[in-house]
């Protein structure tokens, strides 16, 4: 069996305000190309140090769940010695050692393995950088 690896940058915009963006449909579109229904392994990567890679269900209420619980976790205030940025910021640069900057997903005839209610989301909690790179990578 051959192996392969390909990779492609997304350019996400996620606003002025806490998001979760979900990046589900840009990993199924770039597995259809780069997987061609071979097994295999996705890693999603942010190479930001504000931001992280979540596999949570959307849209039922969990994203703003777990905004919430982030900022319940890491309040937006002046307790963070990283000062520099919006007040609060140092908050954002704690965010990926709860959300980690990465994910990786096997790939199983070319489709993310994921279970019913699972999305493959961008969290990012810094609103003085709305806009964001993501690398997909596809092993198989």
């Amino acid at each position: 069996m051959s192996t392969a690896f390909t990779t492609r940058t997304l350019d996400v915009t996620t606003g002025s305000s806490e998001t979760v963006a979900d990046l589900t449909a840009d990993c199924a579109a770039f597995l259809r190309e780069a997987a061609d229904g071979r097994d295999g392994l996705l890693n999603i990567f942010v190479p930001h140090a504000t931001a992280g890679i979540a596999v949570l269900e959307t849209g039922a209420g969990s994203d703003e769940d777990l905004l919430a619980a982030l900022h319940d976790l890491l309040p937006a205030d002046n307790r963070w010695r990283h000062r520099h940025g919006t007040p609060g910021h140092g908050r954002d640069h704690v965010l990926p050692a709860l959300v980690p900057p990465h994910a990786t997903l096997p790939v199983v005839s070319g489709r993310m393995a994921l279970g019913t209610w699972q999305s493959v989301c961008l969290v990012d909690t810094n609103t003085s950088n709305t806009d964001r790179r993501v690398r997909l990578s596809f092993l198989g």
